[in-house]
């Protein structure tokens, strides 16, 4: 029977990747991934060649039909992400889920995430949190997301990308209030991996001072305590 195969690749670190990933990666006679370029280079330190199939969100619905047929056709197939596991804010969710539905077996492999591995520094409660992937684009919506999830009363992870990390830290002292404890994660794993911890005022300022580089990870110690209104 074939196997679709989850491969986490590293977020940074390339000795992040584990020997049961290698393997894989090495006994595949495909891997699904999400930019051909960035594979390559992962490939190329691993010493490892296969065929690819570039699977991103503006042609996964495009890809799945193929991809599926390889499986079906007794092909073994990984999917990967540029970095860290796939389906958590990257394309897979569509198929493994149409992998599933054609009694196709999917195999998921522990590995790097960067959700996981910011959290677990933080110093915030990992006993249960809420992760929302990507916020809404538009204020009133993002407000709305934030909102919601604080009334859960856990800890609220988020990704955030530089240009928008301001306006969104601003949002989040509208919702939360200016106390509330706040840890940001930038380059983790890799050489200038930082961990900046305070309330949302004090990180707020901080992050104005300077220049504003790397994909964040952002978590909030958000209680309905910390709500404005």
């Amino acid at each position: 029977m074939s196997i679709l195969y989850i491969v986490p690749t590293p977020i940074g670190n390339l000795e992040d990747i584990t020997l049961r990933a290698v393997r894989i990666l090495q006994e595949v006679d495909t891997i699904v991934c999400e930019d051909t370029r960035q594979t390559i280079k992962l490939l190329s330190h691993l010493k490892i060649s296969k065929p690819l199939i570039s699977f991103y969100t503006q042609n996964q619905l495009k890809r799945i039909p193929q991809i599926i047929a390889m499986l079906k056709d007794g092909k073994n197939v990984a999917l990967v992400s540029d970095c860290g596991t796939p389906a958590i804010s990257d394309p897979g969710y569509f198929l493994i889920k149409e992998a599933l539905e054609n009694n196709i077996n999917v195999v998921p492999l522990p590995g790097p995430c960067a959700l996981i591995t910011a959290v677990i520094a933080s110093g915030l409660p990992t006993d249960s949190f809420v992760f929302l992937g990507f916020l809404k684009r538009k204020p009133g919506k993002m407000r709305k997301e934030l909102e919601s999830a604080g009334q859960q009363k856990k800890t609220i992870i988020f990704y955030e990308s530089p240009h928008r990390l301001l306006k969104t830290l601003e949002i989040c002292k509208e919702v939360f209030g200016g106390n509330a404890n706040v840890v940001l994660a930038r380059e983790l794993t890799k050489k200038f991996e930082e961990f900046v911890r305070g309330n949302l005022d004090q990180v707020t300022k901080n992050m104005q001072k300077r220049e504003i580089l790397g994909e964040f990870v952002v978590m909030i110690e958000a209680y309905e305590a910390c709500f404005n209104s």
